[in-house]
C-alpha cells in the first residue's frame, strides 16, 4: 500500500473567512476552528500535516495529534512547505482544505495513480488535490485552481481524474455556504 500523507493548511482562526464576519451573531472563529477540526478528525488514521504561520494554530493541531510544519505565509507556501516535508515518508500527498462541510471519508481515501483534483462546488477550485510526493508539484490554490492543477498534472506528464461530485466538494466560504452546516 502507498505510503499517504494527508496537508491541511490553516490560517490564524481568528484572520480566516473574511466574507463571513459580515454575517450578524455568527462566531467566525468557532465556525472555522470546528470545521478545520473536523477536517484534521476525518483524515484519521493518516499522518495528517497542519501547515501553518501563526502559532495558536498549531498548538491547536499538535493537540489534536497532528504534525506541524510552521510555514511562510501564503496558501500555495503553506501547501509547499509540508509537501517537501512529506516527500521524506510518503509516496502520496493529499491536500484537503479545512473548511469541507462533509470531510468524512478523507482518512480512507486511495485516489488513482496520477493527479487528483476534487473541484469545488462552484466548479473552478480545488477542495482536495492528491499529488505524487517529489514529482516537483506546482500547487496554485487561489482563483481557477481546478484548471492550474490540471494544467500542472499535464505539464509534468501525470495521468489526471478530475472529481465533480464528491461531498467534498462543499466548502464553506459565503454566507449561502452555510446551509450545508445545518441548524
Amino acid at each position: 500500500m502507498v505510503d499517504v500523507g494527508l496537508i491541511v493548511p490553516l490560517r490564524s482562526f481568528a484572520h480566516a473567512k473574511s466574507r463571513l464576519r459580515a454575517v450578524p451573531g455568527l462566531d467566525v472563529d468557532g465556525l472555522v476552528e470546528g470545521l478545520a477540526r473536523a477536517v484534521v478528525l476525518a483524515a484519521r488514521p493518516r499522518v495528517t500535516v497542519v501547515a501553518t504561520d501563526d502559532r495558536d494554530v498549531a498548538r491547536w493541531a499538535r493537540g489534536l495529534g497532528a504534525v506541524v510544519v510552521l510555514a511562510p505565509p501564503g496558501l500555495n507556501a503553506a501547501v509547499e512547505a509540508a509537501y517537501r516535508e512529506l516527500g521524506d515518508g510518503a509516496e502520496l500527498a493529499i491536500v484537503a482544505h479545512g473548511d469541507l462541510a462533509e470531510p468524512a471519508g478523507l482518512g480512507d481515501f486511495y485516489p488513482e495513480v496520477g493527479v487528483t483534483v476534487v473541484a469545488d462546488h462552484r466548479g473552478t477550485g480545488t477542495n482536495v488535490l492528491a499529488v505524487p510526493t517529489g514529482v516537483g508539484f506546482r500547487f496554485s490554490f487561489g482563483p481557477s485552481s481546478r484548471t492550474l492543477h490540471e494544467l500542472e498534472a499535464a505539464r509534468l506528464g501525470l495521468p489526471r481524474w478530475t472529481v465533480t461530485d464528491s461531498p467534498w466538494r462543499f466548502d464553506v466560504d459565503e454566507p449561502d455556504d452555510l446551509v450545508r452546516l445545518g441548524p
